[in-house]
């Protein structure tokens, strides 16, 4: 995105007692309010999620690689943390990488979608399924509905059991 927002620590001390800062909330990708929204809606739920530094999210992808695992920096907006992690240090990042769970927020705000998201229709783009398949259960999806406030995890395998239709496109930038 074209914001740049000032860089801090998105340090999570305690998963269920600390609400991270949201200084990452400008670095979501795809640029619309409503996932921006939808990231803040999932950090102040206080289940763990915190949205990485850029410096962080580049520690994190190292990480990942360092363990020959497929990971694009654009394929996640957000990190789930099942422990306390200090996300500026790579070191601690590689001894408890198995507690990080990387997320592609998917949002909407549209009345119609129930808590179930029947009938939400959506794009996943390559490098989100390469990294969902690489990294299986620490990659997930988070469907957010900002106007009803219901949100789902899902694993790319959910996923597409879930799935009614895939209709594959390709999107070309000239």
């Amino acid at each position: 995105m074209a914001d740049k927002t000032k860089k801090g620590s998105a340090r999570l001390l305690s998963p269920k007692l600390t609400l991270p800062t949201l200084t990452g909330l400008a670095e979501i990708e795809s640029g619309s309010a409503t996932a921006r929204r939808a990231a803040q809606m999932l950090v102040e739920k206080q289940l763990g999620f915190i949205l990485p530094t850029p410096k962080q999210k580049k520690n994190i992808v190292v990480a990942f690689v360092k363990r020959d695992m497929i990971v694009y920096g654009r394929a996640f907006d957000i990190v789930k943390l099942i422990a306390p992690i200090d996300l500026d240090d790579l070191s601690e990042i590689e001894a408890r990488i198995n507690k990080i769970q990387l997320f592609e927020i998917k949002s909407t705000r549209k009345d119609k979608i129930n808590a179930n998201f029947h009938g939400y229709f959506f794009s996943l783009t390559a490098a989100e399924v390469l990294v969902a398949q690489s990294l299986k259960q620490q990659f997930k999806f988070a469907l957010v509905n900002t106007l009803t406030k219901h949100y789902v995890e899902l694993s790319l395998n959910e996923l597409f059991g879930r799935a009614k239709g895939i209709y594959p496109s390709w999107s070309i930038l000239l």
